[in-house]
This record gives C-alpha cells, sequence and structure tokens, in this order.
C-alpha cells in the first residue's frame, strides 16, 4: 500500500513539474509581448517629448523676437503714429497713503 502511495506521488510530482513547463513558457511569452507593448509606447512618448521641446525652443525664440524694444518702437512710431515724450510733457503723481 505504501509503495502505491508513493509511486502515485511521484507521478503526480512528474504531472505537475511536466504541466509546469508550458505554463512556465507561456508567461514568459506574454510577460514578452507586454515588454514590447511598454518599450513601444516608451519610443513614442520620447518622440513626443522631443516634439515639444523643440517647439518650445521655437515659441520661446519667437517670444524673444516679438518683444524686443526695437521692434516694439517700431510698430509704435510707424503704425500707431505714436513718438517718444519730451521731458517737458512727463508728470509724475505721487500718491500718499490714505488713512
Amino acid at each position: 500500500m505504501m509503495k502505491n502511495k508513493q509511486a502515485f506521488l511521484v507521478r503526480l510530482t512528474g504531472f505537475i513539474l511536466a504541466a509546469c513547463i508550458p505554463a512556465l513558457l507561456a508567461l514568459a511569452g506574454i510577460q514578452a509581448r507586454r515588454f514590447s507593448e511598454l518599450e513601444a509606447e516608451i519610443s513614442r512618448l520620447e518622440k513626443t517629448q522631443a516634439e515639444l521641446v523643440e517647439e518650445n525652443r521655437r515659441l520661446i525664440t519667437d517670444i524673444s523676437i516679438l518683444s524686443g524694444s526695437d521692434r516694439i518702437e517700431t510698430i509704435a512710431i510707424e503704425e500707431l503714429g505714436m513718438r517718444k515724450a519730451e521731458t517737458g510733457e512727463i508728470v509724475r503723481v505721487e500718491m500718499k497713503a490714505g488713512n
């Protein structure tokens, strides 16, 4: 009787080990596919990040160009008909703190 139980346990252990091999291979395949998907996602995000950084550089350059004092003065004089104020035209207003 004891030999039958031992033989059964040996066979059962062998069967479980044999069943684990395909299961582990399937899990490895799932993990490899998941890794590949994540790698593709990282690549896509890095590309998007590079594009956004480049666009940000262009926008900063545009801001620098558009906010230049020479450009603003030219627009004020030529397009808006403005001129620099003379010293006598400048009025200073002081405000005292009220109670």
